[in-house]
């Protein structure tokens, strides 16, 4: 499966590239929204499985990111996307999805959660 991880900080998407690699994932990395979004546009619609969303990033945050992966005029649009963030309040959770993300992870990151949810939703992409 080929993921996207939007992760400004190296330490963090070095645990999750590790995480999902070991797990057989194909990961590319982007540094921020702006990039996401590049790299997205770059390759067919359906080649990634999923994004794996920060939430604080620099040029672009997560938030804004996934409404401008939600606005885009191809199947790209309804790529499942998992945001990461260390904030776990319900109004945070709910402005995660309200920005049209699918899922929520917390940080620190916990390789059996990043891997239950990845094979929730390539599971319901399936169906």
């Amino acid at each position: 499966k080929h993921l996207l991880l939007a992760e400004d900080n190296d330490l963090n998407a070095e645990i999750a590239l590790t995480i999902l690699q070991e797990n057989g994932m194909i990961v590319n990395r982007a540094e921020d929204g702006i990039r996401c979004l590049e790299l997205l546009g770059a390759k067919p619609a359906g080649y990634y499985d999923a994004v794996f969303m920060d939430i604080q990033m620099p040029r672009m945050d997560g938030y804004q990111a996934a409404q401008a992966i939600r606005a885009l005029p191809d199947a790209r649009s309804t790529v499942p996307i998992i945001a990461m963030t260390a904030n776990l309040f319900d109004e945070d959770v709910a402005a995660c999805l309200a920005a049209g993300m699918d899922a929520h992870i917390p940080k620190p990151l916990e390789a059996g959660q990043m891997i239950r949810t990845i094979a929730e939703w390539l599971e319901r992409k399936k169906q």
